[in-house]
This record gives C-alpha cells, sequence and structure tokens, in this order.
C-alpha cells in the first residue's frame, strides 16, 4: 500500500515537473514574441514619423505651388482681358477703316438701298423753262438727306460720290465729279431702307420741297445696288 502511494507521488510529482517546465517554456516564449513585437513597433514608429514629416513638407510644398499657380492665372486672366480689350479696339478701328474706305469710295460696295429719280418738270414756251428744270441744289438736298440718315454709299447716274466730289449744273445738264449728266438723274445710295424712304418722304421733307419746285420725284426700293470704286487718284 505504502509503494502504491508512493509511486502515485512520484508520478504526480512528474506531471507538475513536466507541467511547470510548459509554463516556463511558454512564458519564455511569449516574453520573445513580446519583445520582437516591441521592436517591429518602434521601427514602424520611426518610419511612419519620417514619413508624416515628408507629407507635411509634400503638403506644404503643394501649398506653394498652388499659391504659385493661381497668381499665374490671374496674370493670365489679367492678360486675356487686356488682348480682348485690344481686339476689341483693333475691330472698332478697323471697322472705322473700312467705313471711311466706304465713305472715299476706295472699296467696292453693294446691298440694298433705294434709288430716287429726278425729272424736269413739264412746263410751256409762255413760262420760264429754269423754273421745271432739275438744278445742283435739288440734287444737293437729296444727297445730303441720304447722308444724314445713314446712307453707307452714293451714287448720281452711277458715278459714285466721295468725300471731295462737286456737282455743277449747266443747264439740262449736271456735272459730276467733271462728268455731265443729262435727265433725268437717278441717285442710288445703300443703306437701310426704310431709314432711308422715311427720310425723304417726311411731310414738308425734301420729296416735298421738289414737287414744290416742279420736279418729278419718284423713288424705289432695291434689294440688290452695287457700286464700283472711285476711279482716279482722288485721295
Amino acid at each position: 500500500m505504502k509503494k502504491r502511494m508512493k509511486g502515485k507521488y512520484v508520478i504526480f510529482s512528474f506531471v507538475f515537473l513536466v507541467f511547470g517546465f510548459i509554463l516556463a517554456f511558454s512564458y519564455s516564449q511569449s516574453g520573445k514574441e513580446a519583445r520582437m513585437a516591441t521592436n517591429i513597433t518602434d521601427k514602424q514608429y520611426l518610419m511612419e514619423n519620417n514619413l508624416r514629416k515628408e507629407l507635411i513638407l509634400t503638403q506644404d510644398r503643394n501649398r506653394d505651388l498652388q499659391r504659385e499657380l493661381y497668381d499665374k492665372q490671374e496674370k493670365v486672366r489679367q492678360f486675356e482681358k487686356e488682348l480682348s480689350q485690344e481686339e476689341k479696339i483693333y475691330f472698332n478701328l478697323a471697322e472705322d477703316a473700312e467705313r471711311y474706305r466706304m465713305f472715299l469710295g476706295k472699296v467696292k460696295v453693294q446691298g440694298s438701298g433705294i434709288e430716287v429719280s429726278l425729272e424736269d418738270g413739264e412746263y410751256k414756251q409762255s413760262e420760264d423753262a429754269n423754273n421745271y428744270l432739275v438744278h445742283e441744289h435739288h440734287v444737293f438736298k437729296v444727297v445730303n438727306e441720304l447722308f444724314i440718315a445713314g446712307a453707307s454709299a452714293v451714287a448720281i447716274n452711277g458715278q459714285r460720290l466721295n468725300h471731295d466730289s462737286y456737282i455743277i449744273c449747266n443747264g439740262p445738264v449736271i456735272t459730276v465729279d467733271g462728268n455731265p449728266f443729262p435727265a433725268p438723274f437717278k441717285i442710288t445710295a445703300i443703306g437701310d431702307t426704310d431709314i432711308l424712304l422715311s427720310a425723304l418722304t417726311l411731310t414738308g421733307g425734301v420729296r416735298d420741297q421738289l414737287v414744290n419746285d416742279n420736279i418729278i420725284f419718284t423713288v424705289v426700293k432695291k434689294k440688290q445696288i452695287i457700286l464700283d470704286p472711285v476711279l482716279g487718284e482722288s485721295s
């Protein structure tokens, strides 16, 4: 019986010894793993810290570059604005130049407009014929009214007028810039047909004045009028 009990103690002692050894080994291993984990975390912390610093520097640099980009974009916008203003100025100058060339008769022009016809009135032999003839002042009234109404180009019997044109009356013949034309006198003008027509046919206006002077006055709208440039050396 004592031997049996003694054997049990030996077995228990051996089991406890093995169990203690296992615990000691497990603790030792867990300690090593803990130390290894601690070492890896430190390295990661250093790496993350360095990366964080680099990220901050990169963000600062990006902000600087962004501010620089905004400044350059603002300069570009200012330049585009100035360029647009210059382009508008040049466009207006080009329009003015073209208008002056048309006024000077330097370019061929075409467009809608009106045609005014002035004819000598009918008279009896006992009356003064001069009171029934178209004179230069009659033509001047029509031409001046057309230009005031915005006509871009005017011609008399196909003779284009320019800034220094002259009209001289010599009996039944009118001379325009040295070229003689007999009646009837056809005055063509390019421009807004409604405005030109209204300007000539106002009550008490040019048409009524010429009719009172015994001039036969007719006016028609034209869809297409073509006027060639003035030939010669006039500037």
